[in-house]
């Protein structure tokens, strides 16, 4: 069987699809800088390299000298709302990075490249959110994501690389870095609970998300390269049930055995209010039904967060602008 790199692999979404090739007998190459991600996600039978998919040397050369076959790309700086303070990172880690994965595609012969792309393209936009949606991006973060798209489609159109990309919302689950300060909301909440510090949330937590837990994620993503039918097409791939920022707060209190924590209301940032999709055409090709309640997710996640134990929150250290910063940011 071909071998399959996964970019993104000692990460979160990433290391949980490189597991579920393993699993299935698939051989899986992983690159990641451990910026995001942590060497001890790399499960076992896998090839680890340490590097970026900025290095576009190092990228030609694990394509040559593994034989990559398949593309999993899910490394990607994830920061929806920072993405406006560091535009410059934002579009070198996840727009040029990309282009560099892509070009060694073609150049390679690669089967099909799976690209985890985001419902951050359809930015404030008619609910649920449908592939057909025209995208409106409202982010950096949505803006190079959607580029990506646009160039898969404009390769197939050149090159004929063949491309699967899914769109995922507000994935949690074990292995998050709960130490990140600027996304992943449930692991903020968790990590802040075994801190000791109060549970922040901007604006009135009104605003909703469908929080969608990773095992109801990793192993559509690892099957698509496999299915030449889904091949060529874009999917939304999440939880079907939406459900606000205070009901998550509320979740993982219980399941972090914390009922009574302290919630901080912080001054309103500007964000998509309200984001949540349609999964139907995802579940007519894969034939699949989320298994995970939002509470049977978060108290997985809430085992793992306690037995893993709290993680050093830091700052993002190159701030480019720091007009509108979210003081909570700046700090």
């Amino acid at each position: 069987m071909g071998k399959c790199l996964v970019t993104g692999g000692a990460g979160f979404i990433g290391s949980h699809v490189a597991q579920e090739l393993i699993d299935s007998g698939r051989q899986a190459v992983i690159l990641d800088d451990l910026s995001g991600g942590c060497a001890d996600n790399v499960p076992a039978g896998a090839v680890f390299i340490k590097g970026s998919i900025l290095d576009t040397a190092l990228v030609g050369k694990i394509f040559a000298e593994h034989g990559i076959e398949y593309v999993f790309h899910l490394a990607a700086y994830a920061a929806e709302g920072l993405s406006h303070f560091i535009k410059k990172f934002n579009y070198e880690n996840n727009l040029i990075g990309s282009a560099n994965l892509i070009n060694a595609s073609v150049n390679y012969g690669v089967k099909c490249f799976v690209f985890t792309s985001s419902i951050a393209v359809y930015g404030e936009n008619q609910l649920p959110m449908t592939e057909d949606l025209v995208p409106l991006p409202e982010d950096p973060y949505g803006i190079a994501k959607l580029a990506v798209e646009q160039d898969l489609k404009a390769s197939k159109r050149m090159f004929g690389l063949d491309y699967v990309i899914f769109r995922p919302h507000n994935v949690y689950g074990e292995r998050q870095n709960i130490g990140d300060r600027y996304r992943n909301v449930a692991g903020i909440f968790m990590n802040q609970i075994l801190l000791g510090a109060p549970l922040t949330i901007f604006g009135d937590g009104t605003q909703t998300r469908a929080f969608t837990y990773i095992k109801d994620v990793s192993p559509l993503i690892a099957a698509s390269a496999f299915m030449p039918d889904v091949y060529n097409e874009a999917f939304n791939i999440g939880a079907d049930r939406h459900s606000t920022v205070n009901e998550l707060a509320r979740h993982v209190r219980e399941a972090m055995s914390a009922p009574d924590h302290p919630v901080s209301h912080l001054p309103e940032r500007k964000e998509v209010k309200h984001a949540f999709s349609s999964h139907d055409k995802l579940n007519k090709a894969f034939g699949y039904q989320p298994k995970y309640s939002l509470a049977q997710g978060i108290k997985a996640m809430a085992e793992w967060a306690k037995t893993s134990g709290s993680r050093a929150g830091g700052s993002f250290d190159n701030i480019e602008i720091r007009k509108n910063l979210p003081p909570s940011w700046a700090k």
